[in-house]
């Protein structure tokens, strides 16, 4: 089960994830959470994943989906806090160097 907080620093839209960001449950909350931050033109998101247990291909798969699609509208999909397993998973589906993955929030918000 995933646990999705929303919260805002300025422009910037945080999710607070806890859990797990898997096939099933999971990646499809994250996939609704997305979906209405891109409805609302809500563009600068910063995913934070302190508290991420596991991820598998199906949240690789949404993170990336995300990330163009934040792109495309002249937006920016930020991670931070990855956890070892989390860095882990991401590293092994060659998408690590494409994502905007920051060690802290404050690192990530003043970009």
């Amino acid at each position: 089960m995933l646990n999705i907080q929303e919260r805002q620093n300025g422009n910037t839209i945080i999710l607070d994830l806890e859990g797990d960001v898997i096939m099933g449950g999971g990646s499809a909350k994250l996939r609704q959470a997305i979906s209405e931050l891109l409805k609302e033109e809500k563009t600068d998101v910063l995913l934070n994943f302190q508290k991420v247990r596991y991820i598998d291909s199906s949240g690789t798969g949404e993170i990336l989906s995300s990330s163009q699609s934040f792109n495309e509208l002249g937006g920016s999909l930020k991670l931070t806090n990855l956890t070892p397993k989390v860095e882990q998973v991401l590293a092994l589906s060659s998408i690590l160097p494409i994502l905007d993955i920051y060690d802290d929030e404050a690192s990530a918000l003043s970009t």
